[in-house]
């Protein structure tokens, strides 16, 4: 089964993160328009945190994610760049083409998350809407 789907009725995703998840894209999309493309990704995380709490949207970024293996437990298996209302991961990258690493990066984050919903925004590119990419938990797609 294919985890990256487009918006689709039958997602088993909650209307409350699915707005959420709109609200994220919009801002993004915002970001994208007044900037462009070229710039480092650490800009466009500072710029879109910005939005979405202007938007009242709590907004957590760089946030530390533990990772356990086989009794080892990691502090910091790695960082999320932004979780907004612990609900929704968002995965952001500034290059000239993602890759299936980059989708199987976000993929791995939202089993080790918890987290329902994720986007991978892309703003290397002249259109934004060409960037985005949305995932969903693996487990909520094998139960729907």
């Amino acid at each position: 089964m294919n985890y990256e789907e487009s918006k689709n009725p039958k997602t088993p995703i909650n209307q409350q993160i699915e707005t959420l998840a709109s609200s994220a894209i919009d801002a993004s999309v915002g970001v994208h328009r007044e900037l462009g493309p070229g710039l480092l990704e650490s800009v466009y995380e500072q710029c879109l945190l910005h939005e979405l709490t202007t938007r009242g949207i709590s907004t957590k970024t760089q946030v530390s994610v533990p990772v356990s293996y086989r009794g080892l437990h990691f502090e910091t298996g790695f960082r999320a760049d932004l979780i907004l209302d612990d609900a929704l991961l968002i995965e952001l990258k500034a290059v000239e083409s993602l890759l299936p690493v980059h989708k199987a990066q976000i993929i791995t984050y939202l089993k080790l998350t918890r987290l329902p919903l994720g986007l991978l925004i892309n703003f290397n590119v002249p259109l934004l809407k060409d960037g985005l990419h949305r995932f969903i938990h693996p487990a909520l797609l094998r139960n729907s």
